[in-house]
């Protein structure tokens, strides 16, 4: 694969003990130590009343982190091309279904079903929006950010246009659980453009390597990489938060992974 390129114009993180880019800026620099707590998911207050009751846990914390990273951008949401990539979908919608399957009257409500879908994040995302653009959602296991970084950053170089990539997952009851043990809700947005201009925060290169990644030094933030897909992302973060000029890898396919380059913008 040649190199990828693209500009960071904007960020959100959302996790266990990370409440915040802004937070989690002073835990991934060394600035405060981390602590965990149990992640909190905003109001969905983009979406109308009735939406906002349908909406289940994944739906919130794509919506939270997507927002969050349009906030010190003057891009129209509405207007913007996305990527959802996520390793599981709502898990208390997919527990609820498999529920009534297992009972005598196997009626799904409608509800139910249309929460149940990989890209019912994108959908509530075009209603909370009015976004129009297309949208494009991923999975790939364990390795779902490395696969939805690279969707949307060859979107930017194809289309010429900026991609926002939204990541999240969420934890499922059990006892779906103990077969699929993701802890804690977590999630990534990035606002990827094809140039480098005013108000961006890197430039990053992507290119595809054998090398794997090589474990956090804060052995809590290591444990929380690898235990939920989307924290794959932090290595990447950390480069972000950081300022610096650096090299990322980040879990991709058995002994293929993405290289993440980062340079910063003056």
């Amino acid at each position: 694969m040649s190199r990828l390129a693209a500009a960071i114009e904007g960020v959100a993180l959302l996790g266990p003990g990370l409440p915040g880019w802004a937070a989690a800026r002073a835990v991934l620099t060394g600035a405060q130590p981390y602590a965990h707590a149990p992640t909190v998911v905003p109001v969905a207050t983009l979406l109308p009343p009735n939406e906002r009751r349908r909406a289940g846990l994944a739906v919130k914390i794509a919506l939270a982190v997507g927002w969050g990273a349009l906030t010190e951008s003057a891009r129209d949401a509405s207007a913007l091309e996305t990527v959802f990539t996520s390793s599981s979908a709502d898990g208390d919608t997919c527990h609820a279904i498999c529920e009534q399957l297992a009972g005598s009257e196997r009626l799904i409500s409608p509800t139910r079903f249309h929460n149940s879908v990989h890209n019912a994040p994108s959908g509530y995302w075009s209603i909370a929006t009015r976004c129009m653009a297309p949208s494009t959602s991923v999975c790939g296991y364990d390795a779902s950010f490395g696969a939805g970084l690279l969707e949307a950053c060859t979107l930017v170089h194809a289309r010429g246009a900026p991609v926002l990539l939204i990541a999240y997952d969420a934890p499922y009851p059990e006892p779906l659980l103990s077969k699929r043990p993701v802890p804690d809700a977590f999630g990534v947005a990035l606002l990827l453009s094809p140039q480098a201009g005013a108000g961006v925060l890197a430039r990053l290169e992507l290119t595809l390597i054998g090398d794997s990644p090589e474990p956090l030094a804060d052995g809590d933030l290591e444990s929380l990489r690898r235990s939920v897909p989307t924290a794959r992302s932090l290595p990447l973060l950390s480069l972000l938060a950081r300022g610096a000029r650096g090299t990322a890898a980040i879990e991709y396919l058995d002994g293929l992974h993405i290289a993440a380059t980062v340079a910063p913008c003056a």
